[in-house]
């Protein structure tokens, strides 16, 4: 995935925090500087963070993530991946031609860039025939805009679908998949994409590596849902199985010495077929943590403890 010659590393810095969570540049800088100072490379965003934030319109994290890029002067060792397709405002959403076009354009004036390495659509659109969709990708790909392009939170007929019209018209065939995965939502992506990302060959970078920080361990009641502005995304998780999970964490981590965010970054990067787990962090220290998960490898019991604890369905999959 991405350009010759660059491997990726394990942990994608996820950009849905900037301009929401992370508002202010130096804060944002100083993240994004720890991550690349450890050896990260590939960071990844979208058009539309952080739309939902009250006076927001989309796209504060690229250009955010922009502004760093034209400060540090180092474009060409990183590997910035961004998505577009998801709802902007009325007649700015999916993946026709016309808009994929038009955002691709935006997309690099706010990252101040003359390529996205990785562009992905964001949702599935059934409502656009997948060849338009992969002849604007063409488009870009032919024109040096884009590198190489992937697909996030789709289902695993069209992906095969995607890849049989790509196969058939010779036109770009997504080469990774972003899929909802972590310790405690396994079933939808184990069951029916991780057969199909491995007979199509596609990279896997999952989102909410850390279950909207559930996995953190920071969420342990219902009153820690008021801790920070992620506490909503949480209570899902808040049951006998989350909890099981999260005993399991802090045993599994006490072993290590190490923090619950890094042990669950370890168990997802140690999955058959993921390139690099995504994961946000709101201050350096959380980037430490993410990146010495993604490094560390746990021995076989510690992970046979974690799959034994998440073993089930899981919210949201």
């Amino acid at each position: 995935m991405g350009r010759s010659g660059i491997t990726v590393f394990p942990l994608a810095l996820g950009g849905n925090v900037f301009g929401w969570t992370v508002r202010e540049d130096p804060e944002a800088f100083r993240i994004l500087d720890a991550f690349v100072a450890a050896g990260g490379n590939l960071i990844d965003t979208a058009d539309s963070y952080s739309r939902w934030v009250p006076g927001n319109q989309g796209g504060e994290s690229e250009a955010l993530i922009g502004r760093w890029l034209r400060s540090r002067k180092d474009r060409e060792r990183l590997v910035i991946a961004t998505k577009v397709g998801s709802d902007l405002g009325p007649g700015r959403k999916g993946l026709s031609r016309a808009h994929i076009l038009a955002s691709a354009e935006a997309s690099l004036k706010r990252l101040g860039t003359d390529y996205i390495d990785l562009y992905q659509s964001h949702y599935d659109d059934p409502s656009v025939p997948v060849r338009e969709t992969l002849e604007a990708y063409n488009e870009l790909i032919r024109s040096g805009k884009v590198r190489v392009i992937g697909a996030s939170n789709f289902q695993a007929d069209r992906l095969r679908e995607s890849a049989a019209i790509s196969e058939t018209l010779g036109l770009p065939r997504y080469a990774s998949l972003q899929p909802r995965y972590n310790l405690y939502d396994r079933d939808g992506f184990e069951k029916d994409l991780a057969p199909v990302c491995r007979e199509l060959g596609l990279g896997v970078i999952p989102y909410y590596g850390l279950a909207s920080g559930f996995l953190s361990g920071k969420y342990r009641s219902e009153k820690d849902l008021s801790l920070g502005q992620r506490g909503k995304g949480v209570a899902g998780y808040l049951n006998e199985r989350g909890y099981r999970i999260l005993r399991a964490l802090d045993e599994v981590a006490g072993a290590h010495q190490a923090s619950p965010a890094s042990i669950a970054i370890s168990w997802l990067v140690s999955r058959t077929g993921v390139t690099a787990a995504i994961a946000s962090a709101t201050g350096t220290r959380q980037v430490d943590e993410l990146v010495h998960g993604a490094l560390m490898k746990l021995d076989p019991p510690s992970l046979d403890k974690l799959d034994r604890a998440s073993s089930g369905t899981g919210a949201g999959s």
